[in-house]
């Protein structure tokens, strides 16, 4: 019986990623017939707009349910329960504060999250040097979205409002490299204004990580930290094939670009902040 199981879970591991991605397919007609509908055929006659129009449909469907499976260990990181990948119930790093930027906020799955976080969980020294737990006092100033998909955008503003972020949280509605440019949108994230940053399963689809990260970094002030939970790459000494299969996998892109050279990435940006990671174990660990 156990041999039995575990052949079964292996074959979802296998099999899951192209599930996941094959469910896709159903709103591609959904999204042309809204179009349509619309009248928006320059949208629908340009691949890049058009895909976008379909990731929002898509993302707004399979969002909630990514969601789920994460925020078990999300809530906990931006909590300040995780240290070194660890979790537990005590408050044992800074809890996420002041001024954020989200990346990839997408339709505003975590933007209750941040709410809770708002209100909920602070941090204050303690004589003997550790961290404690404080309640009642608002720690986030502002949070920037960062949100270049215009269907996700325009959920995320509904969303921020929905939850009564409205003048804390901003929908920034272009791409990393355009965040310190006024011209691209209606204001200018000046460098080392920063105090956190957060990504959720976002890093594997930026355009020119190694460049964006490295831009993102110079965003954070000195001691700013960075919150992440990404996908990750599966471990060297683990199975030839199975290193071999996550490579050719229609999830390579996401599987691989937190990797040891993203990390790396990480690293080299310089001394003024670190990067308090969590990695993505039920997505594509291979």
């Amino acid at each position: 019986m156990a041999v039995l199981s575990t052949l079964k879970e292996l074959v979802e591991e296998l099999v899951g990623p192209y599930i996941f991605m094959s469910k896709s397919l159903r709103f591609l007609p959904i999204t042309i017939l809204e179009l349509v509908r619309s009248k928006d055929f320059h949208t629908l006659l340009s691949p890049s707009r058009f895909k976008e129009a379909w990731w929002g449909n898509f993302w707004g469907f399979i969002g909630p349910q990514v969601k789920i499976n994460a925020e078990g260990k999300v809530i906990p990181l931006l909590e300040g329960r995780v240290k070194n990948g660890h979790m537990g119930d005590e408050v044992v790093e800074r809890p996420i504060n002041g001024v954020v930027l989200e990346i990839g906020a997408g339709t505003g799955m975590w933007a209750d999250v941040f709410a809770k976080v708002n209100v909920g969980v602070n941090t204050e020294g303690a004589d003997d040097g550790e961290v404690r737990q404080r309640k009642g006092e608002s720690g986030l100033t502002r949070v920037y979205g960062i949100e270049p998909n215009p269907k996700s955008a325009t959920t995320l503003r509904r969303r921020v409002k929905e939850i009564g972020l409205d003048g804390v949280y901003e929908v920034v509605p272009v791409g990393i490299e355009s965040i310190n440019d006024p011209k691209a949108w209606d204001g200018r994230i000046e460098p080392e204004s920063v105090d956190c940053i957060v990504t959720i399963l976002c890093l594997c689809s930026i355009p020119e990580p190694d460049k964006n990260i490295k831009l993102l970094y110079q965003s954070l002030k000195k001691g700013g930290r960075w919150y992440a939970y990404e996908h990750v790459r599966i471990d060297q000494n683990k199975s030839f094939f199975l290193r071999a299969y996550q490579c050719e996998s229609i999830i390579s892109t996401p599987a691989q670009a937190v990797s040891d050279k993203r990390q790396g990435s990480l690293d080299s940006c310089g001394h003024k902040s670190w990067v308090h990671a969590e990695s993505a174990d039920q997505q594509a660990k291979c």
